[in-house]
């Protein structure tokens, strides 16, 4: 599926990284690998010059990020997407370029989480920007890219390795952008 998504919306970066995590995150990350997912796609969705970020229940107040899930199994790609979209912005869009793939390992002492992130950027079609899932979506809005440095600077007063990934993502993405 990759090498028909590369041929399609580009042949991105690959760059590695470790996150350390603690126990709670480590059983966190475990929980999301239902049949066995080590994946989310990540999407930059702009709507003029801003783009779209979302906030999670457990996020404190202020601190948003690009949205992103994962296919479930034998799901089409595009399909998979939109639906994800759709659920965690309630907009639709149209994918542009897959700019970036990250393999990440988020670390607990000698055990390991192999994780893989594609990143997309996107451009927002149509639909009122708010969550349709709010069970896992608290909120979703438009913000401007220097709205992540302070994103940042919260995720950088809490104590945790994936949340300091997502930040380290996007530092990565800024430089592709």
């Amino acid at each position: 599926m990759l090498q028909t998504v590369a041929d399609k919306y580009g042949y991105p970066p690959v760059i590695a990284m470790e996150a350390p995590v603690d126990e709670e995150e480590y059983n966190f990350i475990r929980s999301t690998q239902s049949y066995g997912r080590n994946h989310d796609i990540t999407l930059y969705i702009f709507k003029g010059n801003k783009v779209i970020v979302n906030a999670k229940h457990h996020y404190p107040n202020g601190l948003f990020r690009a949205p992103s899930g994962g296919l479930k199994p034998g799901e089409d790609f595009e399909e998979g997407v939109f639906r994800e979209t759709y659920e965690e912005t309630g907009t639709k869009i149209k994918i542009q370029r897959y700019i970036l793939q990250i393999n990440v390992s988020f670390s607990l002492g000698r055990k390991s989480i192999p994780w893989r992130s594609h990143i997309f950027t996107a451009k927002y079609l149509s639909g009122k920007i708010e969550p349709t899932d709010h069970r896992e979506i608290r909120e979703a809005r438009l913000a401007e890219l220097v709205e992540f440095d302070d994103f940042k600077k919260i995720i950088d007063r809490m104590e945790s390795g994936g949340l300091a990934y997502r930040a380290r993502l996007h530092e990565e993405v800024i430089k592709l952008l």
